[in-house]
């Protein structure tokens, strides 16, 4: 399984290499209070980049709010186990 992440990696970033290097043209790119000129390819793959990092943070930060929702329902569940067991013996 490694290896096919490893190849997968690779494949992308040579993917990648080469869309930068056949998209050179350069471009203007306001950010609002500059504005800089770049190649196409590097503000397209900068673009890309920037959306993988924000969504995977914003995966991040909603995987936490599950998780104590998570543990919230165990707790009940041991809870309700715990009170089965107690009916059970008396």
């Amino acid at each position: 399984m490694r290896l096919i992440l490893i190849l997968v990696l690779v494949i992308v970033v040579v993917g990648g290499a080469l869309f930068g290097a056949l998209n050179s043209a350069s471009i203007p790119v306001d950010f609002y209070l500059m504005q800089v000129r770049m190649p196409v390819g590097i503000a397209l793959l900068g673009s890309l980049l920037t959306g993988w990092l924000l969504g995977g943070l914003v995966a991040w930060l909603g995987h936490g709010r599950l998780r104590r929702t998570l543990r919230a329902m165990r707790r009940v569940h041991a809870q309700s186990q715990a009170d089965a067991a107690r009916r059970d013996d008396a």
